[in-house]
């Protein structure tokens, strides 16, 4: 199996994932409401909102972002401490606020960049409002047309790193789809609305807010571009509601707030000088927020006694007798995998012994009762850190009928030394499930905990977690279970020492490399060896 660029694993994953009462005048809420910003411009060439939620792919009008490379949002401790960066797009409809949101990401050129538009946040209306809408005598330019506690709550979790499910609005049929999107992990968060600054809980949020201002006359020919052309809306639609509704509502609401802003946009994505001011600003805010957690695991929990959240495999002569296969440098490659394979069935098999379980009464075929066990959960998914822990999955398989499996791809960062998380498929509703997530070494602990952390902020429950590996250092054992005491770890092995390059002693050497018979490529992630990733 030869070695692979990054690119091409990333895209072989992109599509593997893609085959699995409202008035006019508004005085009443004026009290919650702030004085709005300028107009900005942005064609958009949809009929649904836009919130794209699948990484790692962003494609823009010149070339493909890889969104991936998300470094630490967590410190030593697993506790969340660094939040994305939130700028706040506001402007006029039709005033070129994506445009400018685009050109800004293609500019930043950093991983894991989140666009959030407020198209997606609209409430859901009642039969009589849908008629109001069909004869466009509904005012969706008024800040009651909004979700904003729903839009509020998803935007503050997006920003403490969380995962959230994004409503995907219909502007043809005025209505929410039934299928939401899911949106997780940013360096930086661009959410773009006409009512972006309209809300003092929203405003809090947003770290800085940028008004694109365009000309009304621009801003009334795009609209009837759109709405004609991508919207199926007739001209004397357009204008009627842009002269009842747009119009005032820019006035009343959107344009006092230019004020609030920190930047002022004119002419939208076509302003280059103001699009390359906020891209410094932003570069300069994500370098004061690195975080260092490998440096940082290296010199904590030393000299302390395992934990009692650690099980390992009784070492009878059979398991010791398989590791020194495995250990051997001289092993085949053959060999190596038939006897990796028996550990890992015996790990899984440990492993599931850790699950809740619960009495259960059978008959036997000779009409006599049977008190057994039987798990006590709703159901066992998988979570194989890649690409070592992928090599686990078959035994997991072998004796979890039916189990679900997801992916998380993590990397170590070259030049800082830090694991990346570059990518992730994880099964729908896994809150509720038991997690087994596998690996193959863990070194200091790194990319395990940020595995863990990856779940937790999926809402998985902490005490639901069971971590395996074939074999971990002392200092990876104590590194996750500090970090996360209710993580249950089970291994087939414990080795005390790792060396300057954050490789196990005396080790495995690299799994990866001698399971698939490749040669370790320069960018792959260090949990595929006995290293710091995992």
């Amino acid at each position: 199996m030869s070695a692979v660029s990054r690119e091409e694993r990333l895209s072989k994953m992109e599509n593997e994932a893609k085959t699995s009462s409202v008035s006019n005048s508004g005085q009443e809420s004026l009290d919650r409401l702030l004085p709005s910003v300028s107009t900005g411009l942005s064609p958009r060439k949809r009929t649904t909102s836009q919130c794209k939620s699948e990484p790692p792919l962003l494609r823009t009008s010149k070339r493909t972002i890889y969104t991936a490379g998300r470094p630490p949002w967590y410190n030593e401790h697993g506790a969340q401490s660094k939040e994305a960066f939130v700028i706040g797009l506001c402007g006029g409809s039709a005033s070129g606020k994506t445009t400018v949101a685009r050109k800004i990401i293609e500019a930043l050129d950093v991983p894991w960049v989140v666009l959030l538009s407020m198209d997606s946040f609209y409430k859901v209306l009642s039969p009589e409002q849908q008629t109001l809408a069909a004869s466009n005598d509904y005012n969706f330019d008024h800040p009651d047309a909004f979700d904003f506690d729903l839009l509020t709550h998803t935007l503050r979790k997006l920003k403490q790193g969380k995962s959230v499910k994004i409503p995907v609005y219909d502007f043809t049929t005025h209505g929410r789809q039934k299928e939401w999107k899911t949106v997780y992990g940013a360096s930086v968060i661009i959410f773009e609305g006409i009512m972006s600054f309209a809300d003092k809980k929203l405003l809090q949020l947003l770290d800085m807010k940028i008004f694109v201002d365009t000309d009304s006359d621009i801003r009334l020919v795009r609209r009837l571009r759109r709405d004609i052309t991508d919207r199926g809306r007739d001209i004397e639609g357009v204008i009627k509601q842009y002269n009842k509704f747009v119009k005032p509502a820019f006035e009343q609401y959107i344009e006092p707030t230019m004020r609030l802003a920190d930047i002022v946009v004119p002419r939208g994505g076509g302003n280059m000088v103001a699009i390359d001011l906020i891209v410094q600003h932003v570069h300069s805010q994500l370098e004061e927020r690195e975080l260092s957690v490998r440096a940082a695991l290296a010199s904590a929990h030393q000299a302390q006694p395992l934990p009692q959240t650690l099980s390992v495999l009784e070492s009878t002569p059979q398991v010791r007798g398989m590791h020194t296969i495995i250990r051997n440098k001289e092993t085949s490659r053959d060999e190596f995998i038939f006897y990796s394979k028996r550990l890992m069935r015996l790990l899984i098999e440990r492993a599931l012994s850790f699950l809740p379980s619960q009495a259960h009464v059978v008959q036997t075929p000779q009409g006599e009762d049977y008190e057994g066990r039987t798990f006590h959960g709703k159901r066992i998914t998988g979570v194989s850190i890649l690409r070592a822990g992928e090599t686990m999955e078959p035994a997991l398989r072998a004796v979890c009928k039916d189990v679900r499996i997801g992916k998380i791809l993590i990397q170590t960062n070259q030049d800082t030394g830090e694991p990346e998380l570059h990518y992730l498929r994880l099964p729908k509703d896994i809150s509720e499930d038991h997690v087994i997530l596998m690996d193959c070494t863990v070194s200091t602990g790194a990319a395990a905990m940020m595995a863990v952390r990856v779940l937790l902020d999926h809402d998985v429950q902490e005490d639901k977690i069971l971590l395996v590996s074939l074999l971990m250092a002392e200092m990876g054992v104590h590194s996750v279970a500090y970090a996360f005491p209710q993580v249950k770890i089970i291994t087939t092995a414990v080795d005390k020492k790792v060396n300057d390059l954050f490789h196990i002693i005396p080790g495995i050497g690299n799994f990866g490399d001698r399971y698939f018979g490749t040669d370790a490529p320069p960018d792959w992630s260090d949990e595929e060896m006995d290293e710091p990733s995992c």
